[in-house]
């Protein structure tokens, strides 16, 4: 190797985006691209062909400077169109649109037909822009279009039959899981629907621990107990509030020691209603390990929607079972704690906690 070469290779080695290109990573891709001197070509970070020796990489921030310093995009990679990620999620966005504004549920194979792919092929695609299949996609939507009708039509079946439904037995079969709770007591915001709550004291300041037939369905932090039950009465307006009994001690007795010692996990039904996102985000958040944590950019990548970091904040702010879905563990790309529902203190103790356990 000459004296120019050796330090072409060294000043490549040397360069960050270098490591990028040897481990092909697909992060990178949007970032820059490289080009390849003895072949003329350029390519994106993750491409898949062989590896250039480091005397013949050289770096651009785009791929029209590549092309004006002389190189042909790779035919492989195809640095010169919307990187793969991209196309994918552009073509998923607009197979959403299709399923919101059909009156039935689309069968697969029309998908599949609308997007000029095998069935197979669409349905790991969706899944992973999205996190749904499109199946759960269009149930969330309908889920989503039940509950406005809900609030707007004049009976329950005018609600049923303006979401989509094209028969009130089909919706009646899901509509625990859809609602939460029966069609009717949905409409009365929540009445009739029993939920025991308790307050209690620890390290953290007072709780508020509430539960439904179904589950624990609120975990709530603070420093005034009045307002942590102000708190639940908003979340279950017309719900019928019930102090906890002694038998209701028990429950809240594990939920305190849990807080206290997270690792130890939660041996309780929990009651999570939310969004089909919110859902999909609080899922993440359980993957989390005691002790670690994670960037709301790592959350949107794992569900899928790696543009959706905003999106993410948001659903952590949501979360109602504080520690059981632990939105604790979530923190700034810079390891910066960020808001906490329960205040920023309460974050960096129950991450000090874990630290140690």
């Amino acid at each position: 190797m000459s004296g120019n070469s050796e330090l072409r290779a060294a000043e490549t080695v040397r360069d960050r985006r270098w490591g990028a290109v040897v481990a092909r990573d697909p992060k990178a891709d949007g970032a820059f691209v490289y080009s390849v001197r003895t072949t003329g070509v350029y390519c994106r970070p993750s491409c898949g062909a062989r590896t250039a020796n480091p005397e013949n990489i050289e770096f651009h921030a785009t791929a029209a400077d590549a092309e004006r310093a002389g190189y042909r995009p790779c035919k492989r990679c195809r640095p010169d169109q919307p990187p793969l990620s991209a196309r994918h999620a552009a073509l998923v966005t607009k197979l959403c649109r299709l399923i919101e504004g059909a009156e039935e549920m689309l069968r697969l194979e029309e998908l599949a037909l609308h997007a000029g792919m095998s069935r197979y092929h669409l349905h790991r695609v969706f899944k992973a822009v999205t996190g749904l299949t499109p199946r759960e996609y269009a149930a969330a939507h309908r889920s989503k279009r039940v509950r406005a009708e809900m609030e707007r039509s004049d009976t329950v079946t005018d609600a049923i039959f303006g979401a989509g439904y094209n028969s009130t037995g089909r919706f009646y079969e899901a509509a625990d899981r859809v609602l939460g709770m029966t069609p009717t007591k949905y409409r009365a915001g929540g009445a009739d629907t029993a939920i025991r709550f308790a307050i209690g004291e620890c390290s953290l300041g007072s709780i508020l621990v509430a539960a439904s037939e179904r589950g624990v369905c609120a975990i709530l932090l603070g420093d005034d107990p009045d307002e942590l039950v102000r708190d639940l009465q908003d979340r279950f307006p017309r719900a019928a509030l019930i102090g906890g009994d002694r038998g209701f001690e028990g429950v809240v007795s594990k939920v305190v020691g849990f807080v206290e010692a997270p690792g130890l996990g939660l041996d309780l039904p929990l009651d999570v209603r939310g969004t089909a996102f919110q859902q999909r985000v609080w899922l993440a958040l359980q993957g989390i390990p005691a002790g670690r944590t994670a960037s709301y950019t790592e959350i949107a990548r794992r569900i899928g929607a790696p543009t959706a970091a905003r999106g993410v904040a948001r659903a952590c702010a949501a979360n109602a079972l504080a520690v059981a879905i632990p939105c604790h563990r979530v923190v700034r790309t810079d390891g910066g704690l960020a808001g906490y529902r329960w205040g920023v203190e309460r974050k960096r103790a129950l991450l000090d906690r874990e630290a140690k356990e």
